[in-house]
């Protein structure tokens, strides 16, 4: 019998796990999609501004001001209420504590995984 090890940017490309591949931009878009009613809106700019190359695994939010209200908003301005009180500080940590699983069943689905056992 004869045993093959494939090279790992073969088995990575087989399961779409490449850099750029259809799981990481499935991700990219999620995160960005499900950040945005965490996302402190007044005038809608950061919210417009959370950019990537989608696939890249880099989301940025290109405003001034952006870094500040990542760890310094206090969620009470004249928006701060809306979609249930969401918009804050920390916006990514809480959009990801809140639809990880979800996002990464997407992943498994893309992927061919098969679902984990509990």
């Amino acid at each position: 019998m004869k045993f093959i090890i494939r090279p790992t940017a073969e088995l990575l490309r087989r399961r779409n796990l490449e850099k750029g591949g259809a799981v990481q931009k499935y991700i990219d878009s999620e995160c960005i999609r499900h950040m945005a009613p965490y996302t402190p809106f007044l005038s809608g700019n950061m919210q417009r501004s959370a950019s990537t190359v989608i696939g890249s695994g880099i989301i940025k939010q290109n405003t001034p001001y952006a870094r500040y209200q990542y760890y310094n908003n206090s969620g009470h301005g004249k928006q701060g209420t809306a979609k249930g009180g969401l918009r804050g500080r920390l916006w990514f940590e809480r959009m990801k504590a809140a639809y990880r699983n979800k996002i990464l069943e997407g992943a498994k689905r893309i992927s061919g995984a098969s679902r984990t056992r509990r």
